[in-house]
């Protein structure tokens, strides 16, 4: 498999919410899928002013940070720290610590980390609930 190949590390969860960005981080997240990223988060921003966020992390294996800009990451930090207002992270590993390390003290969102089999208390949390992908007919 080459790299053209890759199936994309970052995944779009559909929920009943429309100010609510939910995906799943499945394996190793490179620079391209980071920058994919940033760029789905801009466009829920420019919908919502105020979203909340749930990342569900799936066989996480680390993310290529060395290769995205700091110009990317510096825009991507004050775009979350202007948008989001909560934030619920699912699974291993618990990242929270990091973030709220990186960001200002007076940070308006509020994280919360749930454990992989804690998930639908992630979604009570978010008042929120995930939409099954649409049904695919037998003869597409």
């Amino acid at each position: 498999m080459n790299f053209l190949d890759a199936v994309p590390a970052i995944r779009r969860i559909d929920t009943n919410r429309d100010d609510l960005f939910a995906f799943d981080v499945v394996g190793h997240v490179a620079a391209a899928d980071a920058e994919n990223l940033f760029g789905l988060l801009e466009a829920a921003y420019a919908l919502h002013n105020r979203i909340d966020v749930l990342v569900r992390l799936v066989d996480h294996d680390g993310v290529d940070w060395r290769n995205l800009s700091d110009e990317t990451i510096e825009q991507g930090t004050a775009d979350a720290v202007a948008h989001i207002g909560r934030c619920a992270a699912v699974g291993e590993p618990n990242w929270i610590p990091g973030a709220e390390g990186i960001l200002p003290a007076s940070v308006p969102i509020e994280f919360r980390h749930f454990e992989a089999e804690d998930e639908a208390a992630a979604w009570e949390w978010l008042a929120a609930t995930p939409i099954s992908p649409p049904a695919i007919p037998a003869n597409s």
